[in-house]
């Protein structure tokens, strides 16, 4: 395994483009099974998640290409409706083709997805809105048996859970809907800007689709869907990770290529931190030179603070002035990282959902391990900004989810290096 080896203190500055989103182009991949002819895709990060999805696909029957951000899937070989173990136990947005398969073929058969672990992500309600649609759907060795014993019937499908809505059972049911006969009402859907592109793409591919990025969904189901071009929006979440590096290590960095309206709830609190920060029409640059005050986080869904940068900004705040708590609405259980951020220095007390965030003068080099995704973005921008040198272990999990992270970083000034784990 790698580990990234940074020494802290330089002050990172200049402009970065941010890459296509991860958690769009996932479900645009697996609904372009839904139909046999040919679909091209541009703005697509080079991710080990995305790599994963392609080999599903071909695992299917589809034929793809990948080259310099464009990806070409040629459905009109799909043949098979199972997804086995061994291709979705890393990535929890497999299940994202679970309703194109059942939508296409009538059954699937789907092992259980894995993922980042973070707690309990249970797919209960994926699973209710295809029962509602007229799946049959049975679990067992681990493996998901869905089949339809005709065409899927449109119906109302209400998605709320115990922690709001979901966007993957959203994307999904949306996709499994667009095919069936008759209307069907999505009710309590998830907001986030990603479902609104997945329904930009299958409605450039002829479906019928109204009210995507609010609580209810309409879908006028079609008798077929056509191959389209389509480009992927800009990842939010890479955006705001790199904004805060720069923030962390007192530098001025602005973000590319991306969409500030997609991350109101992040930038106003930035600036209620007192961190200046300038929007553009496609950028967005923050000024960490003042430094900044503390301030209370609590992650909600779209348009809330996302839960995929309390991590990173966490990371922020163990520097900031005064004491900050951050509540964690999302997945309850997403604080892994603070144990590991305390290595480094930092003062960080878990309360049950909450954490209890009090500002230290600065942090200190050490060997520290990541434990998902966001979490090894954390340590990073700890590490940016620490004393001395410092270790992150099993930054594997970045490479899901950051396209060339290390060399962006290295873009604007960091001492960041990519090594082999020897211990």
């Amino acid at each position: 395994m790698d580990l990234f080896e940074i020494t802290g203190g330089a002050r990172l500055s200049g402009a970065i483009p941010v890459s296509g989103a991860k958690n769009a182009v996932l479900p645009i991949m697996a609904a372009s099974i839904l139909t046999s002819q040919k679909s091209i895709i541009h703005n697509v990060p080079d991710l080990q998640d995305v790599a994963t999805m392609r080999k599903i696909l071909e695992y299917l029957g589809a034929r793809v290409s990948f080259s310099g951000g464009t990806l070409t899937i040629d459905p009109s070989s799909v043949s098979k409706s199972d997804a086995p173990y061994e291709f979705v136990k890393t990535m929890r947005a497999s299940v994202s083709l679970l309703g194109p398969l059942i939508s296409k073929f009538g059954s699937a058969r789907f092992s259980l997805p894995g993922g980042c672990v973070i707690g309990s992500r249970p797919i209960d309600l994926h699973l209710k809105g295809l029962e509602k649609l007229g799946v049959s759907v049975g679990i067992e060795q681990g493996y998901i048996n869905a089949e339809s014993s005709g065409p899927l019937k449109g119906t109302y499908i209400f998605l709320g859970g115990n922690f709001g809505s979901s966007v993957l059972a959203t994307c999904n049911l949306m996709s499994a809907a667009v095919l069936a006969q008759g209307e069907t009402c999505i009710e309590f859907a998830a907001c986030e800007p990603e479902v609104v592109d997945l329904a930009g793409f299958l409605t450039a591919m002829g479906a019928k689709i109204q009210g995507a990025g609010s609580p209810l969904i309409r879908i006028e189901g079609v008798s077929s869907l056509q191959g389209v071009e389509y480009t992927i929006i800009p990842d939010r979440i890479e955006a705001g990770t790199f904004l805060l590096s720069g923030i962390m290590t007192r530098g001025k960095v602005a973000v590319e290529n991306c969409c500030p309206r997609h991350l109101g709830a992040f930038i106003e609190k930035l600036k209620e931190a007192g961190i200046p920060v300038s929007l553009y029409d496609h950028a967005i640059e923050a000024d960490g030179s003042r430094g900044w005050n503390a301030v209370d986080i609590v992650t909600l869904a779209y348009p809330g603070f996302p839960t995929d940068l309390q991590a990173q900004m966490m990371a922020l705040l163990t520097i900031a002035r005064g004491v900050s708590i951050v509540t964690e609405k999302v997945f309850p259980e997403r604080f892994i990282h603070t144990g590991e951020l305390n290595r480094l220095g930092s003062n960080i007390l878990l309360d049950g959902s909450g954490a209890i965030v009090r500002g230290v003068e600065g942090l200190k080099g050490a060997r520290v391990m990541a434990s998902d995704l966001r979490a090894s973005a954390a340590l990073v921008i700890a590490g940016l900004a620490a004393e001395g040198t410092t270790s992150v272990s099993r930054v594997y999990h970045l490479f899901r989810g950051y396209e060339k992270f290390e060399d962006k970083l290295a873009s604007l000034g960091a001492s960041i290096s990519r090594k082999k784990d020897i211990s």
